[in-house]
């Protein structure tokens, strides 16, 4: 595996969480512990990528602000190749803001991504032979609409996405029919498709093109299709302190179980396992991760 090259495209930024330490008082000041972390769906993933052991090539628009520095040296650390990265002269780097109970479960995030505009279709059409050398190639839906839909026109390479928000979800329809691997949770699935259950949203993705359909339905596990094949794949037990980074996790594992050549059940229950292992740590992606001796 550490042969296979994936390129994600997507977003960087700043967390900043708020975890007060019992029970929220809404509308008042909370005693609890604040962290700031970097973070971003793209990023994310990326970050889970490289502790599955693939290289990584991460193509993300990171200000030249205190934030931005941080962030690309941070991930320059970590394994990812930055090469490919945009730095903005005078940008405004991405930032998240998010609060949880005193369960670790969010209430509120606000997402400050609008610098991801900037990896344009220009921008990539540059890279576009190396974009194609790679094993995979994953989008987060902080892309503009103009670039997804470019991306699925012009990128060859086995396609998977994370839509990131109800909102953002949209985005990615336009490459719906050339994805590899899709993971919206229920809420995403249905706002895109119309449905009214998980289940029929995940009937409907797979209609309008998708290879792989993961629909996460939080504790009752993911409900994944294949052309004809439906299966429920049930979540790992787990002891749950942050559910933040979840979904970005099990994209990661979607999208390594892919470059394997795993099955769509296989694939289900990495993305469960490793879930549920981020699900065990404070931080957005465990650094301790490793779903390889257990898939």
């Amino acid at each position: 595996m550490e042969n296979k090259t994936v390129i994600v495209i997507g977003a960087v930024n700043t967390d900043i969480c708020g975890r007060p330490n019992a029970a929220p008082n809404m509308r008042d000041s909370n005693p609890g512990i604040i962290s700031l972390t970097a973070g971003g769906v793209g990023r994310n993933i990326a970050h889970n990528l490289c502790l599955m052991g693939l290289k990584v090539k991460f193509i993300a628009a990171i200000g030249d602000d205190i934030y931005g520095d941080g962030l690309y040296r941070s991930c320059a650390e970590l394994g990812m190749d930055m090469s490919l990265s945009r730095k903005i002269i005078g940008g405004h780097s991405s930032s998240y803001l998010y609060v949880t109970d005193e369960k670790g479960d969010m209430l509120i995030g606000v997402a400050d991504t609008e610098i991801s505009d900037l990896i344009t279709p220009e921008y990539l059409a540059a890279h576009l032979d190396e974009i194609n050398s790679a094993d995979a190639v994953c989008i987060d839906g902080n892309l503009s609409a103009e670039t997804v839909l470019w991306i699925a026109e012009n990128v060859t390479t086995p396609l998977y996405a994370d839509p990131v928000s109800v909102t953002k979800a949209e985005r990615i329809k336009p490459a719906l029919k050339r994805l590899c691997g899709f993971k919206p949770n229920a809420l995403e699935a249905m706002s895109m498709t119309g449905a009214v259950t998980p289940e029929d949203a995940a009937e409907r993705l797979a209609e309008a093109g998708v290879k792989r359909v993961f629909v996460t339905v939080g504790e009752q596990g993911v409900i994944a299709a294949e052309g004809t094949q439906r299966i429920t794949a049930p979540c790992a037990a787990t002891r749950i302190v942050n559910t933040t980074g979840c979904g970005d996790a099990a994209t990661a594992a979607i999208i390594y179980a892919g470059v394997c050549g795993m099955s769509l059940e296989q694939s289900a229950r990495a993305a469960m396992l490793a879930a549920a292992q981020t699900a065990e740590c404070e931080k957005t992606v465990n650094p301790k991760l490793n779903i390889k001796k257990e898939v």
